[in-house]
């Protein structure tokens, strides 16, 4: 005994198909194809723009620390200095915080002097650039 399955009415697709000329179907795959980057396009603009607006927050977040970190820096000098004023003349406890202050702009200043001269530039680039033959570089006349 075998049972005769019936087959499904060929859906809209597949009529399209057997009837639409070879021209016609990939005028429809084009067409397609376009409105799918388009959506793509459109999609990846609203994740960057999503993304541009958290990293704003966040970049507003962290200079808001920096201002707050200021802050506490002049309030703990000037702790030191009305602490050392207790000990001395006042104006000679600033001078002393403030001579501090220099002393750490100086050490810091020279150390991230040395940091940037030991930045070389972009020696991957150099390297690609050295790997172009020679036909291939602006200006070369091929011989």
């Amino acid at each position: 005994m075998s049972s005769s399955i019936p087959e499904p009415a060929p859906s809209e697709a597949h009529q399209k198909a057997d009837n639409a000329s070879l021209g016609e179907l990939l005028g429809d795959v084009t067409r397609d194809l376009s409105t799918l980057m388009r959506q793509e396009v459109e999609l990846a603009k609203a994740e960057a723009k999503q993304s541009a607006t958290k990293a704003g927050k966040g970049a507003g977040m962290l200079a808001g620390a920096g201002v707050a970190g200021h802050f506490v820096l002049i309030f703990l000098s000037l702790g030191l200095m009305f602490a050392l004023g207790a000990l001395m003349p006042l104006g000679w406890a600033a001078l002393i915080v403030a001579v501090i202050w220099g002393i750490i702009a100086a050490v810091l200043a020279s150390i991230g002097r040395k940091e940037l001269k030991q930045v070389k530039g972009l020696p991957q680039t150099s390297e690609t650039l050295s790997e172009i033959p020679p036909t291939l570089k602006p200006g070369e006349v091929n011989r």
